[in-house]
């Protein structure tokens, strides 16, 4: 991940932690085309009592414009990840946008062993290209 414009966001839901980190990404980029592409690394890490399976998530995407996107989908990079107390799970994945900025935030659909389903908050995070907002 790039170190220019990088940025972090914090929630934790019933023990079910999510740290975002965000980098505009120029090698992946086409400006030129109105194309801009984010890459975004997610820890999610259990710090409460009790197991946690990752099932599913729900991303929202809004554009500089407005425009809003949502994706829904099982795991997250092919995967559904059991948390035991005190582990981790950490991955990356990308966004593109048509507009130098916007923000992602969503949900990941937690089940615990006894089947009761919550879900774990992603805190909106901002994607922008360096100096795009000043």
């Amino acid at each position: 991940m790039e170190d220019d414009g990088r940025r972090e966001a914090r929630a934790c839901t019933e023990g079910i932690e999510v740290i975002v980190r965000a980098a505009f990404s120029a090698e992946h980029s086409r400006t030129e085309r109105s194309l801009w592409f984010y890459i975004y690394e997610i820890t999610i890490r259990n710090t409460g009592d009790a197991p946690a399976q990752l099932v599913d998530r729900h991303w929202v995407i809004t554009d500089a414009q407005g425009h809003v996107e949502e994706v829904r989908g099982p795991g997250v990079v092919g995967e559904t990840p059991l948390l035991a107390p005190g582990q981790s799970f950490r991955y990356a994945s990308g966004c593109p946008l048509r507009t130098p900025f916007g923000t992602m935030r969503g949900t990941y659909g937690m089940e615990r062993p006894d089947g009761s389903r919550f879900d774990a908050v992603v805190p909106e995070f901002m994607l922008a290209q360096p100096h795009a907002l000043n």
